[in-house]
């Protein structure tokens, strides 16, 4: 699978860490930065992912900052980008089977490597769960909403 990683530098050491623990699970990384942990801002990170996800580029992405909250804000600003952040297993790949999740959001000052590894490994064996009326209605709901206050979004209705 193709995957777009980023972080601002407070995400950095995370993010390295991260990279290279995908990296040796078989997935393709498209690193979009920071490359250190001089001060930067976590939107332009999130709009790299956001634009390698809308482009088609990538399946899906990977974001760290201090906390999460501030590249998942940014994140959510993009249509066809659906951000969440986990700090939990459960949360990663429910996010992804329940709410067709493509971005994994984690805060490196909140959890560490090993926990963060967890979360990959939920959020990328995950699969939305097409066959479910009630997940591809609510889904539906979602872009639909993408698609009212975000009138450049292409994005269609899903269909299982």
């Amino acid at each position: 699978m193709k995957i777009a990683i980023a972080s601002d530098h407070a995400g950095f050491p995370l993010k390295e860490e991260v990279r290279e623990y995908v990296a040796k699970l078989g997935h393709e990384i498209n690193d979009l930065g920071a490359y250190n942990t001089e001060p930067s801002d976590y939107s332009d990170f999130a709009l790299l992912v956001g634009k390698a996800l809308m482009a088609g580029n990538v399946e899906r992405g990977i974001l760290i900052c201090g906390s999460g909250v501030g590249v998942c804000v940014a994140a959510n600003k993009m249509p066809g980008v659906r951000a969440g952040m986990c700090h939990d297993t459960y949360s990663a790949h429910q996010g992804v089977e329940h709410d067709q999740m493509n971005v994994l959001v984690m805060g490196a000052r909140i959890i560490g490597a090993a926990l963060a590894f967890e979360c990959v490994d939920a959020y990328l064996k995950a699969r939305f769960i097409a066959n479910e009326p009630r997940f591809v209605r609510r889904l539906n709901k979602v872009m639909a909403i993408e698609q009212q206050y975000m009138p450049e979004a292409a994005g269609a209705a899903f269909k299982s």
